[in-house]
């Protein structure tokens, strides 16, 4: 069976990651904002990656979990 136009224009589709802002972030991770700031400053933390328009910082899922594995093995 052969696939219509609209299946086709889906196989070529890049699947949009969901991005978060820092304060989204600082909520999941149950700390403030500045010392997300503060860890990439003292390069506990990676520096995120940053919107070319806006220049805010955009954090992955991946990112997140990055963030939480480095908070739990402070602890």
């Amino acid at each position: 069976m052969e696939k219509t136009k609209a299946e086709h224009m889906t196989d070529d589709l890049i699947p949009i990651q969901k991005k978060f802002n820092i304060q989204e972030v600082s909520d999941i991770l149950g700390i403030y904002k500045g010392t997300i700031k503060n860890y990439e400053q003292k390069k506990i933390f990676p520096k995120p990656k940053r919107n070319p328009i806006n220049g805010y910082r955009e954090y992955t899922e991946e990112d997140i979990q990055v963030l939480k594995r480095i908070l739990t093995r402070g602890k």
